[in-house]
């Protein structure tokens, strides 16, 4: 019998957890224990900074392969207003984020404190290669298979995801509350922690607000290809949202986002079976604003500055792509994209675990928006192709095929 989900089991719940007892030992860890907790979030990062590169292999490449198997203009329409919607939130939450983090005196809260001793011993955990040939190999082997048409190669690469997908789930996500105690101990040690808290809450608050501003965007955009209302979609979406918000989990939340878009009219059956399911992978709108905010809010805090304009503007539109193919699962979007975090943002240990927390803090909200933007994007391909050969005076809602198309 499958173990039934609790609050206590979420992963919500543990990184909270993990977050106050951080906080509580660091406040109170002498020299001696904190040099042990040092030691084991170093363990820690190293095992996650090895696995960084089979994510990026482990989706990227899966992900290109598998185009073929839907190829379509209507999957290239679907996967184009995905990746510009992703872009065009964080652009949003970019500009945002360079007009409001300075006035959040960040600075002025984040003075020097005690220096953390080094770890006791050394145990280097390198990666099986660094994390931009591991992006230009997904990219490559990608295309290459689909050049080739290798059969077995496509088998490969989809047992290969499955495994990925294993340990991210296994090992990453179980391992993230005791990597997230030990960054939170640190920083309390360091002293400060106390200052950090209320700017991290202001952060949160900042980027749903962006959700909702973002949302309402693209439900107009719908209304206006489509030529209807978009209030009958998205009037039938706050199971969906509150789901989302439960399970933290666009894949787990896409039965229920299946049956609130089948409620509304004014979605083509065809179409809206097709891209909500494709878009529940592909579509991360608000993990995308929101990491984009966090990424700098960070930078401020650690590192007392901005990144520079044309490094989030290269990570923008490099983690537009990384968003398609990251993971419907808890955190897959800032998961998957550490690589770009590390590599183009020069984030260290101390940057990604900060990253991580605040954004685990927020996830259940970033998937909410991801999962109703869904419903954006099916009334936007519906509004594209409702006057497609065959299909010139049908009602939106007909049941009828369009096997040419998908």
């Amino acid at each position: 019998m499958a173990e039934k989900k609790t609050i206590v089991n979420s992963l919500l719940f543990k990184l909270i957890v993990g977050i106050a007892i951080g906080i509580a030992l660091g406040s109170v860890a002498n020299e001696t224990v904190i040099v042990v907790i040092a030691t084991f979030k170093t363990i820690i990062g190293d095992l996650i900074g090895y696995i960084v590169p089979l994510i990026i292999l482990g989706f990227i490449t899966p992900a290109i392969v598998s185009l073929k198997q839907s190829a379509g203009r209507i999957l290239t329409v679907t996967l184009v207003i995905c990746y510009t919607s992703s872009v065009g939130a964080a652009l949003m939450s970019f500009v945002a984020g360079t007009v409001i983090i300075p006035y959040l005196n960040i600075r002025d809260h984040t003075g020097a404190g005690r220096e953390i001793p080094e770890s006791l011993f050394q145990l280097t955990i390198d990666p099986i290669m660094p994390v931009m040939t591991a992006l230009i190999t997904a990219v490559l082997i990608g295309l290459a298979v689909l050049w080739t048409d290798s059969k077995t190669w496509e088998n490969l690469l989809g047992e290969f995801h499955k495994i990925v997908l294993a340990i991210v789930e296994k090992v990453v996500i179980n391992i993230l509350p005791f990597y997230i105690a030990a960054t939170f101990a640190g920083l309390a040690y360091e002293g400060a922690i106390i200052y950090e808290l209320p700017v991290f809450i202001k952060v949160i608050f900042i980027v749903i607000i962006g959700h909702f501003i973002w949302l309402t965007l693209l439900y107009g955009i719908g209304g206006f290809l489509s030529k209807t209302n978009p209030k009958e979609v998205f009037k039938h979406y706050p199971p969906a949202y509150m789901t989302a918000v439960g399970t933290m989990s666009s894949a787990a939340t896409l039965p229920v986002a299946l049956r609130c878009a089948r409620q509304a009219k004014t979605l083509d059956p065809e179409i809206r079976d097709f891209a909500i399911p494709l878009c529940a992978n592909t579509h991360l709108c608000g993990s995308v604003l929101t990491e984009v905010f966090f990424v700098m809010t960070v930078s401020q805090i650690l590192y007392g500055e901005l990144p520079a304009v044309s490094t989030m503007l290269i990570f923008i539109f490099l983690l537009g792509i990384f968003a398609i193919a990251a993971p419907g699962v808890p955190g897959g979007t800032v998961v998957a994209s550490l690589g770009l975090v590390i590599s183009v943002l020069g984030f260290d240990d101390n940057g990604t675990a900060l990253l991580l927390s605040i954004f685990a803090l927020q996830d259940s909200f970033g998937t909410a928006c991801n999962v109703t933007g869904d419903g954006a994007i099916s009334l936007m391909v519906t509004g594209i192709f409702k006057k497609v050969p065959g299909r010139n005076g049908n009602p939106p809602h007909q049941e009828d095929a369009l096997s040419s198309e998908l």
